[in-house]
């Protein structure tokens, strides 16, 4: 079961398995957006990886739908769509959160309030907070290395997208996809029970996706993981991360 700390109360709580409407707060066009709509993303592939249904809603703008669609964050469902048992709002750091933000439909949004469509008041909805984005950008940043650039830290922590990480990031997906590629043309084996039990341990304790690719390296130099188990582990973790770890097969045959 998910669990995931509310922002309004610093408290844990627990997403049980039902349709859920996630729902990202982006009125503004930057990095600090697109970071909340890449948390949502990861939201909710991770409660449809625990067998909750789930509706991403969002109205961002257009620039940066463009830029979404670069990461693999997949499309939204309209503002005003309604519908899931609970509603986790997810929005930037230092949003205000209080009473007088709507009925929590986000029918009430407007540019430059991250909250507005929220309200505090039913044990239905949790407030989900992502740090910002801090310093210059990297004019080169993106698609998938972007991406991981933005999951390496954890979600509460502000980020820095200088070229330092973003070679990083560069480095790091290359490797990983290159590694995965080769590790497909050995027999397959399934994901080792502790391996898929950490991942999910990981992602179900407040979204730790740091944790997510802390296990990946490890399960890369355990040598007693066969690499055909290898594979289907990355290829198990990256349906929650969404960095396409398997785009290298083939590639060089």
């Amino acid at each position: 079961m998910l669990r995931i700390t509310d922002a309004r109360t610093g408290e844990p709580a627990e997403i049980r398995r039902a349709l859920t409407r996630v729902h990202a707060h982006v009125p503004r066009n930057d990095a600090s957006a697109l970071r909340v709509l890449l948390v949502a993303d990861v939201l909710a592939r991770a409660l449809e990886l625990g067998g909750s249904p789930v509706l991403l809603v969002a109205d961002p703008p257009s620039a940066l739908r463009e830029r979404a669609d670069d990461l693999g964050i997949r499309p939204s469902e309209a503002v005003g769509t309604r519908g899931g048992q609970r509603v986790l709002h997810v929005v930037g750091g230092g949003s205000r959160f209080g009473s007088g933000y709507g009925s929590g439909s986000g029918s009430g949004a407007s540019v430059g309030d991250d909250t507005a469509g929220i309200t505090d008041t039913s044990d239905t909805e949790v407030t989900v907070e992502v740090a910002p984005v801090v310093g210059p950008e990297e004019s080169a940043a993106s698609g998938a290395s972007l991406r991981l650039a933005l999951l390496t830290r954890p979600r509460r922590t502000p980020v820095n997208l200088d070229a330092a990480a973003l070679a990083e990031a560069v480095d790091a997906l290359d490797h990983w996809r290159k590694a995965v590629a080769a590790w497909a043309t050995k027999p397959s084996r399934p994901v080792p029970d502790d391996a898929r039990q950490a991942l999910r341990a990981a992602w179900e304790d407040d979204l730790d996706v740091v944790a997510v690719l802390g296990v990946l390296r490890d399960v890369e130099k355990a040598e007693e993981v066969p690499d055909g188990a290898r594979f289907e582990t990355y290829a198990y973790a990256d349906r929650l991360l969404g960095l396409e770890l398997t785009r290298e097969i083939g590639a060089s045959a």
